[in-house]
């Protein structure tokens, strides 16, 4: 799990993309990947070309397994 960062409460990674459209099309595959595992992350788009993923486990208060199983996912795309 290159470049995330990891607090108790959260683990998060900025991705950044050539261009608005790259972003986007991350985005939607990011949907899928949540979807599959039933866990959605937070997800916010800036600066146009950057998306920022926040994983956490709310009904435990912290991260899981859930968590770093989704991130190596997000990792792969």
């Amino acid at each position: 799990m290159e470049n995330w960062k990891e607090t108790q409460q959260e683990i998060t990674k900025t991705f950044n993309f050539k261009d608005f459209v790259e972003a986007i099309d991350f985005v939607n595959k990011v949907k899928d990947v949540a979807e599959r595992h039933q866990h959605h992350p937070d997800i916010f788009i800036h600066s146009y070309n950057k998306v920022k993923i926040s994983l956490t486990t709310h009904s435990e208060g912290r991260v899981t397994d859930n968590d770093y199983r989704v991130a190596e996912e997000l990792d792969k795309l």
